[in-house]
């Protein structure tokens, strides 16, 4: 896991329940605008279907490096402040420690307590995702 991720998974598992709300509304506010030439491509191809807020992924991988943008509405806040923690900590992450991320990432980060099971499930969706649009990218830099 990255170092950026790693600190910030540990300060909300660290946290209580309000002040874990608190830090996922901050990202939230804080999930960089889509960039322009990617809002066209807000389509099913890139939607997470196992989340119930259209949230919407891409992924460039370059030198080994990955660069994610994505899109969660102001409407569901703790979706987008899990996407915005995910871009916070892993923009630049080699491919290797984004494949790495182990699924109980939202465990550790003490999401189950203060999050439905539905959201969990999507949330896990969005990691999910993530992972296997990086493979599918680093495997097309490599041809």
């Amino acid at each position: 896991m990255s170092t950026e991720l790693n600190a910030i998974v540990t300060e909300l598992g660290e946290a209580d329940k309000q002040d874990r709300i608190e830090i996922l509304i901050d990202f939230a506010k804080s999930l960089p605008p889509l960039p322009e030439h990617l809002a066209e491509f807000k389509d099913a191809s890139h939607r997470v279907e196992e989340c119930q807020s259209p949230v919407f992924l891409f992924v460039d991988v370059n030198d080994d490096r990955v660069w994610i943008h994505a899109d969660a509405p102001l409407e569901a806040p703790t979706v987008r402040g899990f996407v915005s923690i995910l871009i916070h900590g892993l923009q630049g992450a080699t491919v290797e420690e984004v494949l790495k991320l182990r699924p109980d990432l939202l465990d550790r980060a003490g999401l189950p307590e203060i999050l439905g099971m539905l959201r969990v499930r999507g949330l896990t969706g969005v990691l999910s995702r993530l992972k296997r649009e990086v493979t599918k990218a680093a495997a097309s830099v490599e041809r």
